[in-house]
């Protein structure tokens, strides 16, 4: 499988020009790699997974309290135009968790981490040097 095979596979990122050129960035990086790559999926994986989601996507205010008791430092991250998981929603989540820092990046959307995958990476670095 090559990156020319998929070249619009771009739903998780805006439709900016700096956003759509990231996209096809990192489809590239992801598709230059010949060897040891992933085996794909399997439909009753991403049935499973879309079962879950749908399953904690019923609002269950206990175990949102439930959040409170994490007492590690967490590090939430989103895009700010992620339609599958709104930012609003990462600022909720940090702050149920007492020791949780978020960091939205600007003109991304579900695949932020691919578009800003250097920042993230610092930023995880980061963190994870803060947090030991």
């Amino acid at each position: 499988m090559t990156y020319t095979e998929f070249p619009n596979k771009l739903v998780f990122f805006t439709r900016s020009p700096a956003s759509r050129q990231a996209g096809h960035e990192s489809l590239q990086r992801m598709y230059a790699r010949t060897e040891g790559r992933d085996t794909a999926t399997t439909w009753e994986t991403r049935e499973a997974q879309y079962d879950a989601v749908c399953t904690w996507g019923i609002p269950d205010h206990a175990l949102l309290q439930r959040l409170s008791c994490i007492e590690m430092p967490v590090f939430v991250a989103n895009g700010d135009s992620d339609p599958m998981i709104l930012p609003h929603y990462s600022y909720l989540l940090a702050g149920l968790i007492p020791q949780a820092r978020v960091k939205i990046y600007p003109d991304s959307a579900h695949g932020f981490l691919f578009q800003h995958h250097a920042e993230f990476g610092r930023d995880v670095d980061e963190f994870l040097r803060e947090s030991s």
